[in-house]
This record gives C-alpha cells, structure tokens and sequence, in this order.
C-alpha cells in the first residue's frame, strides 16, 4: 500500500524540513526493534506494540497511550532496556528515575516537533503491566516475521534476522505520533493508524509487495476480512475508530495519511539501512569511531594489549 502525495499538493519545504532534523533520532528509536533485556526474548518495541494494544483493548484513552508511550520510545533511545523500575530497584527514588528518563529524552528529543507535549507525557510506570492481556492477534503480529523487500518476478532476498510486525507497527506508530503536528495530523490517531494497519498479517503470513501483486483482485477483500476478524475483537467504539483511521491508509492526501505513510516509509526503509549497516560494520569503527576502548585510566594499556595481539585500529582483524 504506497502512496504519493498529489503533485499539485507538494509537501511545504517547512515540513521537509522537519522531517529532515528528525531523521537521526528516527534512526536510534528504530533500533530498538532490536534491543532486548534478560528475561524476555521480545524486543523493546515489540513489547510496547503488545502493551499499547493491552491498554487501549483494556479501555484506556487512546491520546494517552499514544503519548505515552513515545515519549517512553524515545527516552529509551538512549537508555534501552533501562527504565524506571530497574532504576528504583537499584535505590534510586522515584523523582531520581523520572529524571535520567528526562535526561535520556532530552538528548534524542531536541529535533522532534511539539517535543514538550510528549515530555509532559513521560512518567516512570508507563512500562508496566496492563491490567489485561492483549487481543490474540497482537500476539501473533508479534510473532509474525517481515518479508523485507519483494520486488514482482524476482526471487525474494532474505536477510536475518527479520523483523516482526509487532515491531514494525510499533516503530511507524511511533514515528506518526511524533510527526504528526508538522503535517497538520491528530497524533493519537496517527499512533492509532500505525499500530493497526498490518491486522491481516496476523493470520496473513507476509510475502511482500510480490505476494500482494500476486494476489491481485482478491487483496482487497482478504484483508478487510481479516481486518474485520481481528477489530471484532475489540470493543465497538474502539473497532470504529479503528476502521475510521484505516481508511486513511488508501492515499497521503489528507494530513493523517501524510503523517502515516511518511511514518511507514521512513521504518521501512531505516530498516534496509541497518541491515546494510550490519552487514558493512568493521572493528575499527568499533574502535575509532565508537571508542569501543573507551577513555578512562586503563585505556592506554589495553590498546598496547590490542597492538601486541595485532587486533588494534587499523590491524590485522581490526581492519576494514
């Protein structure tokens, strides 16, 4: 499902512009995909998908859950896996925790629009247990792998690890919400129309554009099929407002459709660029660029070490 915007209706330079400054944090939130702690095998993103669908499946207003949890996204950029209850566990109070999630939001958030709303928005609990478990399908979302990039009449190219549609959903939500005042958008609706517009993979295994081109004039009635499975789940007034936000998904003509498929194209595509940068990543960008030996009174020493085992910057396996 990609869209362009109409040609008379360009983009206005203030918003590429935007789009522009944001892009390095969108990067950083994207990697969470790929972070996980002890104890859970689900990513970080994965694990705010399940809970966001817990929440607003549990009754809760859907602006806060969308605030809330990305403004929880991007402190975790920096942080990770450390939050507010690792954080009071090993002493520090709860107005000590508040504020190293403040000071990790503050350093990813400078670039983002209407940063202080979703500021605001950032409180120490927010990862905790949702009262009710999510819908089943959110759980196979989770479980559901991408197909990556499919072009029709070419063999698939498969890159590992893939990630999940809970992953992606969560990341182009995020990403909506936080774009989403620089186009004009309702940003718990633009949260709302990322974190559901893959409903059908649930039970629709995803073979890519191919696998749509493919299924040609049956696409349409597949997926709201499925779509219709999965919101039958839901209470009635959250089901419409679902159904309401999925419609904007057919263009980027009005502002919810531009904040989502800006969203949708920008994760996609920063998710190619990780697997590039993977695959490209050298030891010496470990340990010149990233001071992988980092800085402090043993530094010295240890490269003499490195040196002597010709692993040191620009040796042996530390080379490009």
């Amino acid at each position: 499902m990609t869209a362009a915007l109409p040609a008379a209706d360009p983009l206005p330079a203030e918003v590429l512009a935007v789009v522009g400054r944001a892009a390095p944090a969108l990067r950083e939130l994207n990697d969470l995909k790929r972070v996980r702690t002890a104890g859970n095998p689900r990513s970080l993103a994965e694990r705010a998908f399940l809970r966001s669908w817990a929440r607003l499946a549990g009754g809760e207003d859907v602006r806060a859950v969308a605030l809330e949890e990305t403004a929880a996204l991007v402190a975790a950029g920096r942080l990770g896996g450390v939050d507010a209850a690792v954080l009071q566990r090993a002493g520090l109070p709860v107005s000590g925790a508040l504020g190293v999630l403040r000071r990790s939001f503050d350093e990813l958030a400078g670039d983002l629009p209407a940063r202080d709303e979703l500021r605001a928005a950032l409180h120490g609990d927010v990862r905790r247990a949702p009262a009710a478990p999510p819908p089943g399908w959110a759980l196979a979302l989770a479980e559901q792998p991408r197909a990556g990039a499919t072009r029709p009449g070419h063999a698939r190219v498969v890159v590992e690890p893939p990630e999940s549609h809970g992953d992606h959903c969560l990341v182009t939500a995020a990403y909506g919400c936080l774009l989403a005042p620089a186009v004009g958008a309702d940003r718990a609706d633009a949260f709302l129309l990322g974190l559901a517009h893959h409903l059908h993979n649930a039970v629709l295994p995803d073979s890519g554009f191919t696998g749509e081109v493919l299924l040609g004039d049956a696409l349409e009635g597949v997926m709201a099929r499925l779509e219709q499975e999965a919101l039958a789940e839901l209470a009635a007034g959250l089901a419409d407002r679902v159904r309401r936000v999925l419609a904007a998904r057919a263009d980027a003509a009005t502002p919810l459709g531009r904040a989502f498929h800006a969203a949708d194209v920008l994760d996609r595509v920063l998710q190619v660029h990780h697997h590039a940068r993977a695959a490209a990543f050298t030891a010496d960008q470990a340990l010149v660029d990233l001071d992988l030996v980092h800085p402090g009174p043993v530094q010295g020493y240890q490269l003499d070490v490195l040196a002597a085992a010709g692993l040191g910057p620009g040796g042996g396996e530390g080379a490009a």
